[in-house]
């Protein structure tokens, strides 16, 4: 070797990282929606090239004075990248690989602080060493947030127990090592994620909240839901998922209601693709742990395909737009959605600028009932001029941050199916036969969510939390602790099912919220004792007669719940007709 190869191979290094890392703000600056995914390759191709180098020349990198941390922090570029392009494009494959670079990032514990050799070479490193110590415990703090995303939403239930006590032991040691650094930012972290975890009971032990072809599919309904093949057909195939409120439960940027309804819209992995993403996960966990580098296939998670699956539809999350911003979004998207497609538009968020309104609406505290009563008899806008919008604003009043239904009227030129979880839901209404071009699908949450008294039902929205969960959300609502199999032949084989809903029908994704609709309208009919309608979700156009409360098959299966969870005495089925 000759002299001086060691520096050269660590300035080229250097070098492609400044360019790689270029590249990967370009890549990372630019909305998840819409056309860039070419920066995102031109990002990937970079970081493909650097860590082949690292591979390939490692020992000269290492003589040359290469740290780990520095190797973490290319692994982490990777693995963001990877988690964009999952957000960008809904593809399985994407989230494997930022989970796999994830964990071997932290089995091998890249970002952790070497120890001082001995006390004097500690005094020599002075105030320069502790502040690049600080730097890099940055970024292990960062990096920690990030992976327990990605874990959450792949379910990996004990990786996200044990990311949590190291987050939490982290900030305290970080604490104790930098006395005169702030943490508080960090500590707000923790208790976000400590409510986020609170209220979403379904990342331990229970049923996805992925489309499963085991459970949601029936083939014995294929045949009846075929008829409508020879009309006009609609795929989901994009949807805007957006959730705004004050102080409401989220990690990052991620809000409860968004974090559910995006799982919902997914394909679960089938056996075989969760057992290479097993192999994966210890491949990346066992591969020379010796080096700084470690042997991470950049390639692995490619590899991955699940061809008795079809693609997931793009989603684009919008984490607290203004009016204007989302309605920009939608324009973007509605331009690109192909014939047979069908654009989501989910919004949560609430009808007041008070925002504080909202949680007395998602968690429905027994504050809001009458002592001698379940069920409060009060309009919740009683106190406000003006019920016909929702609230996109951090505070404050002003005409700028109300979404008026008047403002998705143009997006009504294409299909649209509108999922609207809020007090002023109702408001939405005149939408229906407003529409410019093409007759939009409604489901509208309840103006008052349920609950019974002194039963504390969580965060986020009632109605969210029916059309993803529909089992935890009538459990919660029950006050128990931790289904609809004949729902979807009957709404099949109804006659008089409007057109509107026949031409989505055939889609699983929204075949299963029109189903899970029709759960939630039954479970709030009955646990009231006379019919209120501000306590209902409402659909535009209606449903027929064959899947409503009364109907006989929906009322059965409600009831028989209710029983097996000897719960029945909290509902009303023998007053109601």
């Amino acid at each position: 070797m000759a002299d001086g190869e060691p520096s050269g191979a660590y300035r080229e290094f250097k070098a492609l990282v400044e360019a790689a890392d270029r590249k990967f703000a370009r890549a990372r600056d630019l909305p998840l929606y819409g056309g860039g995914d070419h920066h995102s390759r031109k990002a990937f191709k970079a970081y493909t090239r650097l860590w082949r180098l690292q591979q390939d020349r490692r020992r000269d990198l290492v003589a040359a004075g290469l740290r780990r941390w520095e190797i973490g922090e290319v692994a982490s570029r990777i693995g963001q990248l990877y988690y964009a392009r999952y957000l960008r494009t809904a593809e399985p494959r994407s989230l494997v690989g930022a989970y796999v670079f994830y964990e071997a990032i932290y089995s091998r514990g890249y970002f952790a602080a070497p120890a001082p050799a001995n006390a004097s070479a500690s005094a020599a490193a002075g105030g320069g060493a502790k502040h690049q110590g600080l730097l890099i415990r940055y970024k292990e703090l960062r990096f920690i947030a990030r992976f327990l995303v990605v874990a959450m939403l792949m379910r990996r239930a004990e990786a996200v127990d044990h990311l949590v006590a190291r987050l939490r032991s982290l900030v305290q040691e970080s604490k104790s090592a930098y006395p005169k650094t702030n943490f508080k930012e960090w500590k707000q972290v923790l208790q976000e994620l400590d409510r986020f975890l609170k209220a979403d009971g379904a990342y331990k032990g229970s049923r996805s909240l992925r489309y499963d072809n085991l459970f949601d599919s029936y083939a014995s309904n294929l045949a009846s839901i075929a008829r409508f093949h020879s009309k006009r057909v609609l795929k989901l195939k994009e949807a805007v998922l957006t959730s705004y409120h004050r102080n409401e439960v989220k990690f990052t940027e991620l809000t409860l209601d968004t974090f559910r309804m995006l799982q919902s819209l997914e394909w679960e992995p089938t056996g075989s693709y969760q057992i290479a993403v097993k192999e994966l996960t210890e491949n990346g966990t066992m591969s020379d742990q010796s080096g700084p580098s470690g042997l991470i296939d950049i390639h692995l998670s490619t590899e991955i395909s699940d061809g008795n699956l079809p693609s997931n539809p793009q989603r684009a999350i919008i984490y607290h737009p203004t009016v204007s911003h989302l309605i920009a979004v939608l324009a973007t998207i509605c331009e690109e959605l192909s014939q047979d497609s069908i654009l989501l538009i989910y919004i949560s968020a609430s009808g007041l600028a008070d925002q504080n309104a909202y949680h007395k609406y998602a968690s429905s505290s027994s504050s809001r009932l009458r002592p001698a009563s379940a069920f409060s008899i009060n309009k919740p806008n009683s106190h406000t001029g003006s019920d016909d919008h929702v609230w996109l604003g951090p505070r404050g009043n002003g005409g700028p941050n109300n979404l008026y239904p008047e403002d998705l009227i143009p997006f009504t030129r294409y299909p649209l199916f509108l999922v609207i979880d809020s007090e002023n839901s109702h408001a939405f209404k005149a939408i229906h036969n407003a529409e410019k071009g093409e007759p939009a699908a409604l489901l509208l949450s309840p103006r008052i969510a349920s609950a019974m008294p002194g039963v504390e039902s969580g965060n986020g929205g009632q109605f969210t939390y029916f059309l993803t969960a529909p089992m935890q959300a009538f459990c919660q609502l029950a006050g128990i602790t931790s289904d609809i199999d004949s729902y979807e032949e009957i709404l099949s084989t109804s006659v008089g099912l409007n057109i509107v809903w026949g031409q989505i029908l055939p889609d699983p994704f929204l075949r299963r919220l029109i189903l899970r609709f029709i759960f939630c309208r039954a479970v709030l009919f009955y646990f009231h004792p006379e019919e209120n309608g501000e306590h209902l979700p409402t659909c535009l156009p209606g449903l027929p007669e064959s899947v409503s409360p009364n109907a006989k098959a929906i009322k059965t299966p409600v009831l028989l719940l209710a029983e097996n969870l000897v719960v029945s005495n909290r509902f009303h089925f023998g007053n109601r007709t």
